[in-house]
């Protein structure tokens, strides 16, 4: 046998194509079940890590708030001492023990601690439209990474599906000898398109690593756990039209909500620093009692106590707390500005996505596989060129690349405009 000549060796690229094989290895596709989209959706949103930490933020936010509309708390005071008595003359008449104690209470200006509960409501409602803005962020990427896990090994088979046929096309050519020019470079040419195969499933096989290792992230798996989504079916819907797509947004929009909840509480803010112009009064109760000299005395009576508003500090107190409710109305405006760009934006995008995944035809993918399958059957034959065969083998990964790529981007679109709106108009039906 004549010994045939190969392309030079191409370390890194080498190296790449045994970490796919090694990744194939550990875990092959068809062992794995298959999970409905919608149910991997339905776990991650149910058991994610990070849930804990928003409920937590609620219970701190909920526990400030009984504590904002109590008050301070009595301060008990105990004073013990020694007394002496000394006459005219500075003989010691003599001594005994001084003692007093008094119980101090804060009374605040009025409407204060009233201002104070609002503030620490205000806090309850920042941590709750947190976790709903969570939990929408949450359910929307695990839709869309659940999808990018499908289409990766999707795509990766149909790389895997086309590798193989060119590996073994290669074989076929390089078991006989080839006679004259055009089987030569014909070998050369199903030898380099090999190649160019391994490197795209290389690249294949490390998306889906990739989106798998997220997704068990948000499951709050094993990084490595295998997981294979079922084939799911995509249904696009049309959006509501862009006015009313911005109203509901500024009426729903999480983070919307919370610039102007932020808003409402640098208001309570300024006016409590008003309100602490105002001293506190405190009133103290008291009773002493003293024995020196064979006499008692004792005393009973109340003591008040007012802070003197000298400095400025409280002054400065309201200039920073209205300081502070002017940038949260900027805030608001800027926000607000933002908003209607990115509904817009994700409503364009939507909309062309949308537009583009109609034009496919449903069985249009599966013609490309057919015409790769039967050019491979013709070219053995003799009936089609090297030409042919290629552009069809490429036209088929293409045609898989673009319609996955683009069903993922609409559903990114669809999913974003849904939670910028916070509109349930299904932009995107998902069913296995």
């Amino acid at each position: 046998m004549k010994s045939s000549s190969f392309l030079p060796f191409h370390r890194p690229l080498f190296g790449l194509v045994l970490l796919a094989a090694s990744l194939r290895a550990q875990t092959p596709p068809a062992e794995i079940p298959a999970v409905p989209l919608p149910a991997v959706v339905q776990e991650i949103t149910a058991s994610n890590p990070e849930l804990k930490f928003y409920e937590a933020e609620i219970a701190v936010a909920k526990a400030r708030q009984r504590g904002a509309a109590l008050r301070s708390d009595p301060e008990l005071s105990l004073d013990v001492g020694r007394k002496r008595v000394r006459d005219m003359t500075g003989t010691l008449a003599g001594s005994g023990t001084a003692w007093s104690v008094s119980v101090t209470q804060i009374f605040e200006w009025p409407g204060r601690l009233a201002l104070r509960k609002a503030i620490a409501n205000s806090q309850v409602d920042l941590a709750e439209l947190g976790l709903n803005r969570f939990q929408n962020a949450l359910t929307g990427r695990a839709r869309t990474l659940a999808y990018t896990l499908h289409a990766a090994n999707a795509k990766a088979n149909a790389v895997r599906e086309v590798a193989d046929r060119f590996a073994a096309l290669k074989e076929t050519f390089l078991a006989r000898d080839p006679a004259g020019m055009t089987p030569l470079l014909e070998t050369r040419v199903i030898e380099a398109g090999e190649l160019a195969l391994q490197r795209r499933a290389t690249e294949a096989e490390l998306a889906v690593q990739a989106a798998l290792i997220e997704l068990n992230q948000l499951r709050g798996a094993a990084m490595d756990a295998p997981l294979r989504i079922a084939t799911p079916v995509l249904k696009l819907n049309e959006a509501p039209a862009n006015a009313a797509l911005m109203a509901a947004a500024r009426e729903n929009n999480f983070d919307y909500r919370m610039k102007r909840l932020e808003v409402e509480q640098q208001g309570f803010e300024v006016r409590l620093a008003r309100n602490e112009r105002y001293p506190a009064v405190s009133a103290s109760p008291f009773y002493s009692q003293e024995k020196a000299g064979g006499e008692r005395q004792s005393i009973v009576g109340i003591g008040l106590s007012v802070p003197l508003p000298v400095t400025q500090r409280t002054r400065s107190a309201v200039d920073v707390a209205e300081a502070r409710r002017r940038q949260a109305e900027v805030a608001v405006i800027v926000a607000q500005r933002e908003l209607d760009r990115e509904v817009l934006t994700a409503a364009h995008a939507f909309a062309t996505k949308l537009a583009e995944t109609r034009r496919w035809a449903p069985e249009s993918v599966t013609k490309f596989q057919e015409a790769a399958a039967l050019s491979d059957r013709h070219y053995r034959l003799g009936a089609v060129p090297i030409a042919t065969y290629v552009e069809l083998q490429n036209s088929y990964l293409d045609a898989v690349e673009a319609l996955l790529s683009t069903q993922r981007e609409a559903l990114e679109a669809g999913l974003k405009l849904q939670q910028l709106t916070g509109l349930n108009f299904n932009p995107v039906e998902i069913t296995p």
